[in-house]
């Protein structure tokens, strides 16, 4: 999709970068994927590769996407070290700047399609993807948010933090958010549970493009995550967002949530206090939706129309519960 953020670039310097990592004999250079904000081509050579580019250091980008490359290479290594959740092999990193004014890595190609690409039975994706959800939630830290930002004792200040990034994005693009500053007030009205969240490893961003599934040679269906860059230290709730209805409330995820505690180191439990957690996960995507577009698109594009029509809805979801307590 079209992006104000991506660093496009020719073949010639594609192949620059692939033989200072040590591989030549390119064959053919095509961009790869759905994705929004870095540049991303499929390079195939001795083998399919993929290269991925993160923005010009002069593109303005929202703050918790700043060295955003750099967390995902962190994120891989923290899932492979921790989990058995196959995710791609990083072959080359490149932080140095010396070919391109950027960040760069090249990963493998995994074979497969992302699975809303696929006929394989819904019941079957929510179940693997819930107890692999389960896996990351294993994966403990001592502080909260994004490891690219400032990282915090609590859930709380965490949370705070975040949107008040958010809010100052906006400003920064000469605009306010109404909506955003009413999430701040809520997260700071309801403080006392959100002190007592727990802290695990969250990925927040698994849609279906995310998701990639190939089949074995023993016929079996095997699944891969891919593109964890926007991961944090935070509330272990916030990842069924994207599972079975992705705009229903915590209600609308009891399949997901069932699957997870048959594996997960504690269970989950659908109650009032859930609900205003979950909630928070809604209205911070609508929040970094309402934001981005800024960043990202212009009114001509289709990504600004669909966040608008996203956030709006993802906010009103989350002041149902919100604005009851």
């Amino acid at each position: 999709m079209i992006s104000k953020t991506k660093f496009l670039m020719d073949d010639d310097t594609i192949k620059k970068m692939f033989r200072k990592a040590g591989i030549d004999k390119i064959k053919t250079i095509s961009p790869l994927g759905a994705g929004e904000f870095n540049a991303v081509y499929e390079v195939c050579a001795d083998k399919n590769y993929v290269l991925k580019i993160a923005p010009h250091p002069k593109t303005p980008v929202l703050t918790y996407e700043k060295d955003m490359l750099r967390a995902e290479i962190y994120w891989y290594e923290i899932m492979k070290k921790n989990t058995d959740i196959k995710t791609p092999e990083i072959y080359y990193k490149d932080f140095s700047r010396e070919i391109i004014p950027a960040d760069w890595f090249i990963m493998e190609k995994l074979s497969g399609k992302q699975v809303d690409k696929t006929d394989i039975d819904k019941n079957i994706v929510t179940e693997k993807n819930a107890k692999m959800i389960a896996q990351i939630h294993n994966i403990h830290n001592d502080k909260f948010g994004y490891i690219q930002n400032e990282l915090h004792e609590t859930w709380y200040d965490a949370l705070c933090s975040i949107i008040q990034n958010l809010l100052d994005d906006c400003k920064r693009v000469g605009r306010k958010s109404k909506n955003g500053e009413k999430l701040l007030a809520f997260a700071q009205k309801y403080r006392d549970i959100l002190v007592k969240v727990p802290c695990c490893m969250i990925n927040y961003d698994l849609w279906a493009p995310n998701i990639i599934c190939s089949t074995n040679d023993k016929n079996a269906v095997e699944f891969a995550w891919i593109d964890p860059e926007r991961s944090f230290w935070g509330d272990r709730i916030f990842d069924f967002l994207c599972f079975e209805n992705p705009i229903g409330l915590i209600d609308a995820k009891r399949k997901s949530i069932e699957f997870y505690n048959t594996v997960a180191y504690s269970e989950i439990k659908i109650n009032r206090e859930m609900e205003i957690r979950f909630a928070f996960a809604l209205g911070l995507l609508a929040l970094i939706q309402e934001t981005e577009k800024y960043y990202r698109y212009t009114p001509k594009n289709f990504g600004w129309w669909r966040n608008i029509a996203c956030h709006k809805t993802y906010y009103f979801q989350a002041f149902r519960v919100l604005k009851n307590g």
